[in-house]
């Protein structure tokens, strides 16, 4: 006898319509009403609030593959921005109970409280099997209309992530420094220890400037524990006001949505090209990709967990990362002469990683901060503290 999986009681029928005609039905656990996006995967077994916070996936329904989400609650410390971003989330089964000691809420009503639409019961392996294999496509998520023809409708005529600016969306709207913002969260200083990042030479902080496409808390926090006062800058900034704060090194932050929709944000970094050393991560990687003449193509379904193997080229070794992304620098579209290539994901032997041979700049297209993910890759916030320190020493 094959035990039977019991539904949420307390949701509302649900409805999830993708824009080839295919459909899927659930029951609401979060928010009620109706919502757009492109509907992709996550294949990460924990980390669903980290994944919700994270500013990447703003326009986007989110389906976790691992069958049981909920089960360990939320809480006020697991949050990589100030809200959750996500259009949609979309699992097999919710778990009603929830028990971790630092849990202050059920995923549930952590999701009503941000107006968040919520589906359980879904077929989530027959979802992503699909979605690897005609793509990732606009879809529409609700509780109101049922009818699946009007949904369907309703998915094609929504607009997708090709060419929008989803970053105004996500950015900053003030400048900030980390320290100041970290304090009024109330977190406890990381430290370089517990990092294994190798201390300051002489314990002065390296001034960076980030620029925030969408930037994750945990980036500022490794770069902080890495030895850098950060000041975190709107994705508008001019290239010229950027420079007015003297930094020391320039960090280009992750985002949503397609690269080649924000132009003025790939102009301002082709002004800032040789004039302070560079490190940009995943939509950060992409522009920068963009402004050293490169062109940025959108992958089939693109890559979200936190099993996403990579390989040095220089060295062979291989990471195993957390990644979210759906757009990708062309590798062939890089001039040799100034920039190399300096790591591919080994599922598609896309880039993941590049420098440029006479400037201090470099990228990578995964995430090095995880959260959620391993830690293989924190080595990079090093790799960008040395590259100023080398600067620093003239």
């Amino acid at each position: 006898m094959v035990a039977q999986r019991r539904p949420y009681k307390d949701g509302k029928p649900a409805m999830v319509a993708l824009e080839d005609g295919t459909v899927f039905r659930g029951r609401s656990f979060g928010a009620h009403g109706e919502a757009y996006g492109e509907v992709v995967f996550n294949t990460s077994m924990t980390g669903y609030q980290e994944i919700l916070t994270d500013p990447s996936y703003k326009g986007q329904i989110v389906t976790m593959t691992y069958p049981l989400i909920g089960n360990y609650g939320v809480n006020e410390q697991d949050v990589e921005s100030w809200k959750p971003h996500v259009e949609g989330f979309l699992v097999r089964e919710y778990s009603t109970v929830y028990s971790n000691w630092r849990a202050t809420s059920s995923l549930g009503d952590y999701l009503k409280d941000h107006d968040i639409i919520g589906v359980e019961g879904v077929d989530t392996r027959a979802l992503t099997k699909h979605i690897r294999e005609a793509g990732a496509m606009k879809a529409v998520v609700s509780t109101e209309d049922l009818d699946p023809e009007s949904l369907v409708e309703k998915a094609r005529s929504s607009p997708g992530l090709v060419g929008r600016d989803l970053v105004k969306e996500v950015t900053c709207a003030e400048p900030y420094r980390w320290e100041d913002l970290r304090g009024s969260l109330g977190e406890e200083q990381w430290t370089l220890e517990n990092q294994k990042l190798r201390p300051l030479t002489d314990g002065t902080p390296y001034r960076v400037v980030a620029l925030d496409c969408g930037i994750k808390y945990n980036i500022l926090r490794l770069l902080s524990a890495a030895g850098c006062d950060v000041t975190v800058l709107p994705a508008h900034t001019k290239a010229k006001e950027i420079l007015s704060y003297d930094p020391e090194g320039i960090f280009l932050s992750n985002g949503p949505g397609d690269p080649e929709g924000v132009p003025y944000v790939v102009e301002t970094v082709r002004e800032l090209l040789g004039k302070r050393p560079i490190f940009g991560i995943c939509l950060g990687h992409q522009i920068l990709g963009l402004a050293l003449g490169g062109r940025t193509f959108k992958l089939k379904f693109g890559h979200r967990g936190g099993n996403q193997p990579v390989k040095d080229l220089r060295t062979g070794k291989v990471d195993i990362t957390a990644q979210n992304h759906g757009f990708c620098v062309d590798m062939d579209s890089l001039d040799p002469v100034e920039v190399e290539l300096t790591h591919v994901n080994l599922n598609d032997q896309t880039l993941e990683g590049l420098r440029h041979k006479g400037l201090p700049i470099f990228s990578v297209q995964y995430h090095p901060e995880a959260s959620p993910g391993p830690h293989d890759a924190t080595y990079l916030f090093r790799w960008f503290t040395d590259v100023m320190e080398q600067n620093r020493k003239g």
